[in-house]
């Protein structure tokens, strides 16, 4: 046996594993891992008011005027744009909120929903169903499949 030949043995294993893999996360549904917990804010809450949200364990606040979702504000968001930036701690959310909302639907695969994250290089998408967020879906969502997927893949 050749000093490559186990190397290729293992890539073909990998690569077989990889299609295995694939597979999977096609066949999870988006609605199967979101999650139903939303917390959501008027464009016009402050961004100090927000931060005090998120001191509670909140990663994420959907922002909404009047009553339609227009954008996300993330902890990512205060680290990259607000501190960044030196907003004012009475900066309204909706100045500083990602938008527009990156949507997928509940019935598409959590493959779909890494592709799109992957793409827009984002970590978390809205549910939307019937023009209404009704989850979230995160890229810790995401590797929490995987890991599941990946134990039972021989």
């Amino acid at each position: 046996m050749g000093i490559f030949d186990g190397l290729t043995r293992n890539t073909k294993k990998t690569f077989v594993n990889d299609n295995k893999l694939e597979k999977n996360l096609s066949e999870i549904l988006v609605k199967d891992v979101m999650s139903k917990q939303l917390i959501v804010a008027q464009s016009s809450t402050t961004v100090y008011q927000i931060s005090k949200m998120m001191e509670q364990g909140i990663g994420s606040v959907f922002v909404k005027k009047d009553s339609i979702p227009i954008g996300i504000i993330t902890d990512r968001d205060f680290a990259i744009k607000i501190m960044a930036n030196k907003y004012p701690p009475d900066t309204p959310v909706g100045n500083v909120a990602s938008m527009p909302l990156q949507t997928i639907d509940p019935n598409e695969s959590i493959l779909d929903a890494a592709k799109q994250m992957s793409s827009k290089k984002i970590r978390k998408i809205a549910v939307v169903e019937n023009d209404k967020v009704i989850g979230i879906i995160t890229s810790t969502d995401l590797v929490n499949q995987l890991s599941l997927i990946k134990n039972k893949i021989p």
